[in-house]
């Protein structure tokens, strides 16, 4: 494995213009939550003052209680040890309970987040900084999370749905045999098949499974993992679930930020609702009120302002938080200093910064996570042979390929030279008609127009005439396109960690902590 580039954000088309504008200290009110020791210092000093010594102790009880089932490494231990102390501060990322971890970009984050943790040792050393992995175990869209792929094979688990994902238990396990199949040859298949047996045995819920899974890859580098689903967790943020209920505040207190980021970019990532809470029961379902009883959609359930409030005061397990109010929850009940996460994510969190000011919560530092490409020499090879570069791949390459198959054509350049001498023709003639009147002037611009229209059908059509002659070019950029882009997309969101495990194994995760740019977001492109 070797590095062969990285990419800034700010380089790669695709990469959304809100990204590249925070990244660039381009949106107002934003500069302090941007990846820099003079911010972490200051957040430090922000999340210090604000977080009690009673919230740690929570913390550290439902931590312990949550991972008693596993044994933890020393570093983990003293991690855990750790957040009693007012001295220390975590670093989070999140992510949902996809099956045996879903697209491999779920592994990138965590490690991202780990060597956060390290750098920010390093320069703030009178610090201790936890890497923390926050579990969606609540989301309840089962059909977004059940299901990974690698190259040859698409592989789902089937279960009955409708409630909080974590809490469903493993019967279909036909997918852990056919994965033994495609795997029990690789290198390193045969660690891969026992920790998928071990997470998804019989019985364990999908909490559980990722708990297993996560902890077996990333326990001996400290992590921690934090289940939101916890009644002492939400204990603490009932009086903001209160007043959501009541003033529906963040709503209200996102509405500026919403609108000013329509504005600009043409929409936001998610629209806040009015209520940005769920209930759950058996299922997990929206909260609503019609201006009088609070409703639980699609449920035989209400109550009345009275009844809510006391069933929240008794049971603050059965309210969950949505995308939007979720981060609120983190940042409430953690001593957290910045987010890891995805370009989407970090889109929604911008929305809430008014919201946070309200609730005089300080708002985190912000890191859209980097990725990572991993191509064999013989794809490399192709791209070297066709005189294109990697980089080409994150461009317009509908471009790029137009270009490729009309490269030294003699019929374009013939073209490009007429049109070129048309143009200046028709700038004499307008400079002669500004000495007559304004409508002959009028009418020398569009024939000019009709002209040059003329010459932009001519070059269409011979693109379309090379591409069907160079069918066989055409066909090879196609299929180097999908090498780089699987699915159209990039590579971390349809592959699973096992593609390049199966290979590898654990030096794989040790070099891609190795390669992990922590300063700045970077596409990094390894040869394999």
């Amino acid at each position: 494995m070797k590095t062969i580039n990285k990419i800034a954000f700010s380089e790669i088309e695709s990469i959304p213009k809100l990204i590249k504008d925070f990244l660039n200290h381009d949106i107002e009110g934003f500069e302090a939550h941007t990846f820099s020791l003079e911010n972490f210092a200051q957040q430090i000093h922000l999340k210090q003052n604000s977080f009690t010594l009673e919230k740690r102790e929570i913390l550290f009880e439902t931590i312990k209680s949550q991972l008693s089932d596993f044994k933890l490494s020393y570093k983990q231990t003293e991690n855990l040890e750790n957040l009693k102390h007012k001295n220390t501060f975590t670093i989070t990322t999140g992510h949902q309970l996809n099956l045996f971890s879903g697209p491999v970009f779920f592994i990138y984050k965590i490690l991202q987040t780990i060597k956060t943790c390290t750098h920010l040792q390093q320069n703030f050393p009178d610090f201790n900084f936890v890497p923390v992995y926050w579990m969606a175990s609540e989301d309840h869209d089962f059909a977004e999370i059940n299901h990974f792929k690698t190259e040859n094979n698409y592989y789902e688990i089937n279960e009955k749905s409708g409630g909080a994902v974590g809490k469903i238990s493993v019967n279909d396990t036909f997918f852990i045999s056919e994965f033994d199949k495609e795997f029990k040859d690789s290198v390193f298949g045969t660690e891969l098949i026992l920790m998928l047996k071990e997470a998804y045995k019989n019985g364990n819920t999908l909490t559980k499974a990722i708990q297993t899974l996560v902890n077996r890859l990333f326990s001996d580098l400290g992590l921690l993992i934090v289940d939101g689903d916890s009644k002492a967790l939400k204990n603490q943020i009932k009086d903001v679930f209160k007043d959501e209920l009541e003033n529906f505040s963040l709503h209200k207190n996102s509405k500026d930020k919403v609108d000013f980021l329509t504005a600009k970019y043409g929409k936001v990532q998610v629209n806040p609702r009015e209520i940005n809470l769920f209930y759950l029961s058996e299922t997990r379902d929206r909260i609503d009120f019609d201006g009088k009883n609070y409703i639980v959609v699609d449920k035989n359930i209400q109550f009345t302002k009275e009844e809510i409030l006391n069933e929240l005061d008794s049971f603050p397990e059965k309210f969950s938080p949505n995308a939007l109010m979720r981060p609120v929850y983190q940042e409430t009940i953690l001593p957290n200093l910045a987010y890891i996460g995805g370009n989407a994510e970090i889109m929604y969190w911008l929305e809430l910064k008014d919201y946070f000011t309200e609730l005089n919560l300080p708002f985190p530092i912000l890191i859209p996570r980097n990725s990572m490409l991993f191509l064999k020499e013989k794809t490399l090879g192709k791209i070297e042979k066709l005189d294109l570069k990697i980089d080409d791949f994150f461009q317009n390459f509908t471009k790029i390929t137009n270009d490729k198959i009309l490269d030294n054509n003699e019929i374009l350049n013939l073209l490009n030279e007429k049109e070129n001498l048309l143009t200046k023709q028709f700038l004499e003639l307008k400079n002669a008609a500004e000495s007559t009147e304004k409508s002959f002037g009028n009418l020398v611009e569009a024939e000019e127009t009709r002209q040059l229209k003329s010459f932009e059908r001519m070059k269409k059509r011979l693109l379309r005439a090379e591409k069907i002659k160079q069918n066989e070019l055409l066909e090879r950029l196609e299929n180097l396109f999908l090498d780089v882009h699987p699915s159209k997309t990039w590579q971390e969101r349809i592959y699973n960690f096992s593609v390049l495990f199966a290979d590898f194994g654990y030096s794989w995760i040790e070099f891609c902590l190795e390669e992990m740019v922590v300063e700045d977001s970077k596409l990094i492109i390894v040869a394999i």
